[in-house]
C-alpha cells in the first residue's frame, strides 16, 4: 500500500522485458538445435539403406563430398548441411519416362574438345583426258593371244566317210598331256563332238576318272552328204567332269577343212593340239514336251516325251533322270506330279502323260515349272535343269502355250533347252483373276499323295 504506483509499473515493465529476452534466446537455441538434428537424420538415412553420403547420382556429374575438412567439426557440420541442400537444388529427381533420354545424354560424346584436321594427300598427276597409252592395250592384246594359242594337250582321232551310207565316222582314240583340274593333280576328262553349224546333233564320250591321258576309243556317226563336207566344221570340246558344279572346259580342237587330208574314203588319222578356250556355258540337254487342252472338260494334258544330251551325273558317265512338274498360279503351287525314273541313260524316253484340271476361264492364269532331276538312291536327288512355260513367260514357252489354246484337242510338241535356273514369271495385271478356287481339297490331297 505504501509503494508508489510509478515505481511499481517500472519494476513490472523491466521484468516483462527480461522475460521476453530470455524467451527469444531460448527460441533461437532450440531452432538451431532442431536444424542440426534434421541434417544428422538425413545423413543417417543414406547409411541405413546401404548408400554412402557421397553416392554418385549421374555418370556425368562429380561427387559432392560432405566432409571437406574432417578435422574441423564445425566446418564439417556446416558443409554437411549445405552439401545435402546443394544436391537437392542442382540434381532434381528425373521422371521415369525421361530415363532413356537421360541415359543417352549421359553417354553422349563431347565433341567440343576433339580436334578435327584435314589431311592433304599428294595426288599423282593424271594424264590429260583423251590421251592414250598404247602400251596398256598392247599388253592386253598379247595376253589374249597367248591364252587363245596356248596348247594344253593333244587329241588323236580319225575320220572315215562311207559313200553308200552318206555317213561320216568319227573315231576318238585318246588324248595326251591334259592339264590337271582337280586338287589331286588329275582330271576327269570327256569329249563332245559337233559337226558345225549344226549344234543340236552332238555326241559325247564316256568320262574317264583321274587321268591326264585318257583312252576313249569311241566311234560316232554323222549323216551328211559328201558335197556338204567342205562347208562343215568338225569341233571337239574337251571337258573336265565335276559332279557338284558346272563342268569345266579344258580346251577345243577345230578342224576347219575336213577334206584337207584327202577324200576320207579310207580311215585318215589326225593329231591336233588342244587349245585353251574361254569358259562356255555348259550345254545341259533338251526336253521334248507335248501339250493338249480340252476346253470343254477343262483338262490340260502334259506329255513328257523324251530328253536328249543330258549332263552326266554318275561316275559311269550316265544318269537316272526323272521329271517333276508343278502347276503354278499367282506364285503358289496348285498341284505337282512326276514321271518314273529312267535308269542309266542320258537320252531318256518317258512318253508319260500328266493330266491337270484347268478350267477354261483360268487357262491364261496358270503356268508350269518343269524340272529334270537325277535320282540318287543313297543321297538326295540332284537338279539337272528346268523348263518354264505359260502365258507369263516370254519366248518359246509362251508361244507354245498359245499354240495349244489355238489348237484345242490337238497335241502340240516342242523341244526346250534346259536351263540352270528358272526365270521369274511376269507380274499379273491389275484385272488378274484368281485361279482354281473351286478345286476340291480331295483332288489336291490325292495328287500330293501320288508323289509319295
Amino acid at each position: 500500500d505504501g509503494l508508489d504506483p510509478a515505481v511499481l509499473g517500472s519494476v513490472i515493465g523491466c521484468s516483462i522485458l527480461v522475460l521476453a529476452i530470455l524467451l527469444s534466446a531460448a527460441w533461437y537455441v532450440c531452432t538451431r538445435k532442431i536444424r542440426r538434428n534434421n541434417a544428422t537424420n538425413r545423413i543417417g538415412d543414406y547409411t541405413d539403406v546401404g548408400l554412402s553420403p557421397n553416392v554418385r547420382i549421374s555418370q556425368s556429374t562429380p561427387d559432392l563430398a560432405l566432409d571437406a575438412c574432417p578435422n574441423d567439426k564445425t566446418a564439417s557440420s556446416k558443409r554437411g548441411i549445405f552439401s545435402v541442400s546443394a544436391r537437392q537444388w542442382t540434381l532434381p529427381t528425373v521422371s521415369p519416362r525421361h530415363m532413356p533420354f537421360q541415359r543417352m545424354l549421359s553417354h553422349k560424346l563431347d565433341l567440343s574438345n576433339i580436334e578435327f584436321t584435314v589431311q592433304s594427300f599428294k595426288h599423282k598427276e593424271q594424264p590429260d583426258i583423251g590421251s592414250i597409252k598404247p602400251e596398256l592395250y598392247k599388253q592386253a592384246s598379247v595376253d589374249s593371244l597367248r591364252s587363245e594359242h596356248t596348247a594344253c594337250g593333244k587329241l588323236f582321232f580319225s575320220l572315215t566317210y562311207v559313200q553308200d551310207e552318206r555317213n561320216l565316222y568319227v573315231d576318238i582314240h585318246r588324248a595326251e598331256n591334259l592339264p590337271a583340274k582337280d586338287f589331286s593333280g588329275t582330271s576327269d576328262p570327256y569329249v563332245k563332238v559337233y559337226l558345225l553349224p549344226d549344234r543340236k546333233t552332238k555326241f559325247q564320250t564316256k568320262v574317264h576318272r583321274k587321268t591326264l591321258n585318257p583312252e576313249f576309243e569311241e566311234t560316232f556317226v554323222f549323216n551328211v552328204p559328201y558335197e556338204n563336207l567342205p562347208q562343215r566344221i568338225l569341233q571337239f570340246n574337251v571337258y573336265d567332269f565335276d559332279r557338284f558344279s558346272r563342268h569345266d572346259i579344258i580346251g577345243a580342237v577345230v578342224l576347219q577343212d575336213i577334206l584337207s587330208e584327202g577324200s576320207l574314203i579310207k580311215e585318215t588319222y589326225f593329231i591336233r593340239d588342244i587349245y585353251v578356250t574361254n569358259q562356255e556355258k555348259a550345254d545341259i540337254g533338251e526336253l521334248m514336251i507335248s501339250l493338249c487342252y480340252l476346253p470343254t472338260a477343262g483338262r490340260l494334258t502334259l506329255t513328257i516325251v523324251k530328253a536328249r544330251n543330258l549332263k552326266a551325273m554318275d561316275i559311269t558317265g550316265q544318269a537316272d533322270p526323272y521329271v517333276k512338274v508343278s502347276l503354278m498360279c499367282q506364285g503358289k503351287r496348285i498341284k505337282k506330279k512326276k514321271t518314273s525314273v529312267q535308269k542309266n541313260t542320258l537320252q531318256p524316253i518317258f512318253n508319260e502323260a500328266l493330266v491337270f484340271d484347268v478350267p477354261h476361264e483360268n487357262a491364261e492364269d496358270v503356268y508350269l515349272k518343269i524340272k529334270v532331276v537325277d535320282y540318287d538312291r543313297i543321297g538326295s536327288d540332284e537338279f539337272m535343269g528346268s523348263v518354264t512355260l505359260g502365258p507369263r513367260y516370254n519366248g518359246i514357252g509362251r508361244d507354245h502355250w498359245y499354240e495349244m489354246l489355238e489348237s484345242p484337242r490337238k497335241p502340240v510338241a516342242q523341244w526346250y533347252p534346259l536351263q540352270e535356273t528358272s526365270p521369274f514369271p511376269m507380274p499379273m495385271t491389275a484385272n488378274g483373276k484368281c485361279c482354281l478356287r473351286h478345286q476340291s481339297t480331295e483332288d489336291s490331297n490325292s495328287d500330293v499323295n501320288s508323289l509319295h
